[in-house]
């Protein structure tokens, strides 16, 4: 029996066939500050109902998957200390030895595949790290898109990774890769990278209607929705160059590997902008909430 824990309003919305959207937790322990975290997952939780849908912020705790989190468990996940940052290799360890654990986005969409919720959103996603020809870096979350059917709603893969061979591993992959009302690639905090989208869709109705029809004919895995931030919030792409080069450098010299990295340029960077990167992750985080609420609305509408 898979150890999963419903909270009450998702289960019923699971129950009732209603639209309901993942949302991950790694946002809450190793993305911001206490009281921010908390603030900040509460207020993408209220972008999901405000725009129709029920939200499921995922964690593990005492050996299960909780899907959907309580204000308490909010609360103590934003302060709680020696939180693992769960990834497809350590989900089940953690459940086993029942730790508390916060999920990326290869552990959210497994957990919530396993609890038949279809869309999932985050800020961004992982992906192939600069250098990763000499070190292997390379995220879980483009394997993951492979093998699980979920749609991710985000800005498209961090920009601080190498965007152009996250794009070929995700095509190598077979993952659909969908940039909302734009020809053109977000870059997380920026509208545009300098790459072309490999596939555009302007309607969360269309973007259902591609999801029911990958499952029809019997595709699996699931869909990368980049969704380009609002144009007051976002950094342009030319700024954040020089901030990414600049932490990335300090990272290589700090000798910063593995899940470590992310996290890492994430703080300096946000010490580089005077706090506003973080400002636009915010933004850009609600952003895909809202998107990801139409598209379970939609297939919710039509299953």
């Amino acid at each position: 029996m898979v150890p999963i824990k419903f909270h009450p309003e998702v289960k019923s919305a699971l129950d009732q066939g209603n639209a309901v959207v993942a949302l991950e937790s790694t946002i809450i322990t190793h993305g911001m500050p206490w009281p921010q975290n908390v603030e900040v997952a509460r207020a993408v939780e209220g972008v999901v109902r405000n725009s129709g849908a029920i939200p499921a912020t995922i964690a593990v705790f005492d050996g299960n998957i909780h899907i959907g989190l309580s204000s308490d468990q909010l609360t103590f996940l934003g302060q709680a200390k020696d939180v693992m940052k769960l990834s497809r290799a350590d989900l089940a360890f953690a459940i086993a030895t029942k730790r508390n654990g916060a999920t990326t986005v290869a552990a959210t969409m497994i957990a919530a595949s396993l609890a038949g919720i279809e869309v999932f959103a985050t800020g961004g996603i992982g992906g192939v790290h600069k250098g990763a020809e000499n070190t292997f870096d390379i995220s879980a979350d483009l394997t993951e898109l492979a093998k699980t059917n979920t749609i991710v709603v985000s800005a498209g893969p961090k920009a601080i990774l190498d965007g152009e061979k996250t794009i070929e591993v995700l095509e190598t992959q077979g993952v659909p890769v969908v940039t909302y009302q734009s020809d053109i690639l977000p870059a997380f905090w920026s509208r545009h990278s300098t790459i072309r989208s490999p596939l555009r869709l302007d309607k969360a109705s269309e973007i259902a209607r591609f999801s029911q029809m990958r499952q029809k004919i019997g595709l699996k895995g699931g869909i990368l929705i980049a969704n380009p931030i609002p144009k007051e919030d976002e950094i342009p792409a030319s700024k954040m160059a020089i901030y990414i080069e600049q932490a990335t450098t300090e990272a290589g010299k700090a000798g910063i590997s593995g899940k470590e990295v992310t996290p890492w340029l994430l703080s300096r960077i946000l010490e580089l902008t005077g706090g506003k990167s973080l400002d636009t992750n915010i933004a850009l985080v609600k952003n895909n909430a809202k998107l990801a609420a139409k598209i379970a609305i939609e297939l919710a509408r039509h299953s």
